[in-house]
This record gives C-alpha cells, sequence and structure tokens, in this order.
C-alpha cells in the first residue's frame, strides 16, 4: 500500500477505540451515502492492538455506581453482543462482591440497573452471599462479605482476538490500517480547524481526526494545544479549584497465575463469571501467615485460555516519575507495566486464595511476565469524549477503554450528525461546569 497523502477521515491509533470508530463510521457513511470506509485512514506508530489494548485484562462489565458510566456500558455490552466470535467475547457473566462499606453503593446500582432493564441478581447479608458464592463455588472462603451483584450479561473478551476480528470486519468495509505511522504534529488552517496530519513519514491532508490514542492521547494532546491544566467547578458551593493537572498516570496492577484455566469451573463443572472482590477483611500472606494489609483492598479475576491461566489484577497505583517522560512514551523502558514483580504477585495470589482455597499455595506458579500497563487518568478518573478544534474528535477513556466497545459507534454517530445523549456526561466542559460524576466507595479509580 503506498503512503496516502490525503484521506476525509484519520484514525489516530489502531485500538479499541480507533478500530471501533473506523469500523461503525464505514458503517454510518455508507447508510447514509456520504462515502464509504474507503474514506478512512486509521495510522498507528506500531500496529493493530500493540498498545495498553493488547496486554488488557479484557472484561466487560456494566458494574459501576455513577449512573451516566452504567448507562454507557449497558450500549457497550450490548455492542459486544452483536457479534460474539468475531469479537472473541465470553458472555460468562460478571459478579461485584463486596463488603459493607460498599453496600449502599451496590444497592443503588442494582436499582438503576432494574430501571435500565439489565439483568442482574442482588443478594444481601453475610450468611446470604456465602451460601450464594458456595452454590458456585464449593471452596468460597472469603471475609466480610454483605452483599453479590451478579450482572447475567457481561463476561470478557480475548484481547488481540478481538481487536483482530474488529479490523478484518473494518477492512471489509474498506478502511485502510497503516503501521508504522507515528504522528508528531497537526497543521491547522486561520480558524483553528486541521488540515493536515504530519506524521514520520510525510504530511496527510484531512477533512476530520478522530484521536484513539489509550496512554499516549496526552502526548497527542499538547500536539493540538489543548490545556495542560484546568479548573474544577465545586458543584455545591460554585466556587473553583486551583489549577489541577489533566493527566495522572497510575500503572495497572495485573498478572496470570500459570495454572489450568479449567481450575477456576463452578461446582456443576462450567466457565465461571468474572469474579470482582472488594473487602475490608484483613489480607494475609498464603507464604507465611502475615499481614499484608488490614485496609480496603480489591481484586478481580478470570480464568483465560488466551493468558494461559487465571488472569486479573488489584487496584492501580499513581506513577511515580516525572509525567513528562511517561507522556512521551508510556510503555518505555522502565515503565510500571515491565515492574509488577513480588509485591503484587505476592499481594494478588494471596488474595486469591483468601477467596478460594483452590488457590492456596500457587504463588511460585505465577506468570513473571509483562502486564497491567500505563494508564493516562482524567482528573476525575472518567473519561472525555468530545470535539476540538472544530473537525477533531478526541477519545480520552481515561483507563475504562477495553470495555467501551459501543464508544466507537457513538462518535461515529456523532461525527455523521447524530447528538449522542450517552457521551454529553463526559464533555470536556463538564469540569467548568460542576456537572461531575459520583464518586463511589471502592478502592478503584474507576468504579
Amino acid at each position: 500500500m503506498s503512503f496516502p497523502t490525503h484521506s476525509p477521515y484519520v484514525v489516530v491509533g489502531a485500538g479499541i477505540h480507533g478500530l471501533s470508530t473506523a469500523y461503525h463510521l464505514a458503517l454510518e457513511l455508507k447508510a447514509k451515502n456520504k462515502g464509504s470506509g474507503a474514506d478512512i485512514l486509521i495510522v498507528d506508530k506500531s500496529g493493530i492492538s500493540a498498545g495498553a489494548t493488547g496486554i488488557a485484562c479484557g472484561v466487560v462489565r456494566n458494574n459501576y455506581f455513577q449512573p451516566a458510566m452504567r448507562e454507557l456500558m449497558a450500549h457497550s455490552v450490548n455492542v459486544w453482543e452483536s457479534d460474539p466470535k468475531a469479537y472473541s467475547y465470553h458472555p460468562v457473566g460478571y459478579m461485584q462482591i463486596s463488603s459493607e462499606s460498599m453496600h449502599e453503593d451496590i444497592v443503588s446500582i442494582y436499582e438503576q440497573q432494574k430501571c435500565i432493564g439489565y439483568a442482574s441478581t442482588l443478594v444481601e447479608g453475610e450468611k446470604d452471599c456465602e451460601n450464594y458464592m458456595k452454590d458456585i463455588f464449593y471452596d468460597w472462603q472469603a471475609q466480610n462479605i454483605t452483599s453479590v451483584l451478579h450482572e447475567a450479561p457481561g463476561g470478557y473478551a480475548n484481547n488481540t482476538k478481538a481487536m483482530n476480528g474488529l479490523a478484518t470486519k473494518a477492512e471489509a468495509e474498506g478502511v485502510r490500517i497503516i503501521s508504522g505511522v507515528e504522528v508528531t504534529g497537526f497543521k491547522e488552517d486561520a480558524s483553528g480547524s486541521i488540515i493536515a496530519i504530519e506524521t514520520n513519514r510525510g504530511l496527510i491532508d484531512c477533512d476530520y481526526v478522530v484521536v484513539g490514542a489509550g496512554p499516549w492521547t496526552p502526548k497527542i494532546w499538547d500536539m493540538l494545544s489543548l490545556p495542560k491544566t484546568l479548573k474544577i467547578k465545586n458543584p455545591e458551593t460554585g466556587k473553583m479549584s486551583d489549577d489541577v493537572n489533566m493527566w495522572i498516570y497510575w500503572s495497572l496492577q495485573e498478572g496470570t497465575l500459570g495454572v489450568d484455566p479449567n481450575l477456576q469451573q463452578t461446582n456443576d463443572c462450567k466457565m465461571p463469571p468474572v469474579i470482582h472482590v472488594d473487602t475490608d477483611a484483613p489480607l494475609y500472606s498464603d507464604l507465611d501467615g502475615s499481614l499484608i494489609t488490614d485496609e480496603m483492598w480489591g481484586i478481580y479475576y478470570k480464568p483465560d485460555f488466551h493468558f494461559g491461566g487465571i488472569q486479573g489484577g488489584a487496584a492501580p497505583f499513581i506513577v511515580d516519575k516525572n509525567a513528562d517522560d511517561v507522556a512521551v512514551d508510556p510503555y518505555g523502558p522502565g515503565s510500571p507495566e515491565f515492574i509488577v514483580g513480588d509485591d503484587f504477585s505476592h499481594m494478588w495470589v494471596s488474595a486469591l486464595a483468601h477467596c478460594q482455597k483452590r488457590f492456596s499455595g500457587q504463588i511460585p506458579k505465577y506468570k513473571n511476565e509483562p502486564s497491567g500497563g500505563i494508564g493516562a487518568f482524567t482528573p476525575d478518573s472518567f473519561p472525555v469524549f468530545d470535539k476540538f478544534k472544530e473537525n477533531c474528535f478526541v477519545i480520552a477513556d481515561s483507563n475504562h477503554g477495553y470495555k467501551m466497545l459501543g464508544v466507537g459507534k457513538l462518535v461515529a454517530e456523532t461525527i455523521c450528525g447524530k447528538k449522542s445523549e450517552l457521551l454529553k456526561p463526559f464533555r470536556y466542559s463538564r469540569y467548568a461546569e460542576g456537572d461531575l460524576h459520583p464518586v463511589s466507595n471502592s478502592p478503584f479509580p474507576w468504579s
């Protein structure tokens, strides 16, 4: 394929957001007789699913305390379910298992799931929760659990297989995908609209740009000369905050226990739901019985033949290094996704053993390989989906990314002139307007 010098639509990034947007935009253009997939070009400095998407856990869930996130996720689950085979999607369901400090939040989530027709079961009370879980896993033993929210839809997808399937669908519609093209800047006209993308291989004239760059979004954000800091309005007092950084970098703690994935089968020999546990029960080492933490902790896990074991993670931590260095190359040498090691594996596998006896004694089988990754989070840890420069749509997922397959469909519809009520709560102006998302009691910044 010769290097193109012009494309009506250029999408930056061949991860989940770039591929989904391009594919759905091709469908929208065809349906409206306004063009075809041949008008869409995806450029990526590495290749399909080479960044955060390629090492994502792949969990697909609705479980959010924030109504806007919950409705957006319900939409995305529908997109995943529209073609499970192509998306390598496993609809096994999802379980949020929590201690009392999260009880009220979980009840609220359940009630609002009922309002939007999202099928789930709520179990309350320590004894009833224990019985419910033991009906699924005979060896369940997690402590201090007073609520279980079992979502029937959802599950997980095999990350790279799903993206290759999505790329195949996009290319079948005529979308062009070119690897090895790194964006280095943008050219604007007198009004500030983008007229071309500067790359390491030359200039690409364009009419519209979509940025789906995952953890590299801050780098593109700077190229677009968008604000590095912002003020946030307090919705209760009406006062504006001091300047805060637009981007915060977190290291996502994920890994794989190298055991047969069938080890996690349910009592009736089926593949289980994705399990997420948040509890304030003391966590003790499965090696020597020492106390790991007596504060709130959380983990998630699932059997996954793609990863070759039990795969999952724990709460992330803020990256303690120069933010400018991270922005230049989030996955560069020494970045935290390559140094997830003994502390995480010890905590995570001990937590697995806290939840289910079958995982006791398994710490030596932890697979010491790259996993997790860097996440570029917004000031409130929720996405920004908005148009800038008149003709540039930025998809800044704040690391809620992989499960949000449907965002690309909504962005494509927006580009073609349809207003999206689901994307509206994630506009950039919400910070200055004080129209913020509620905060949950979860130890995770994205719940």
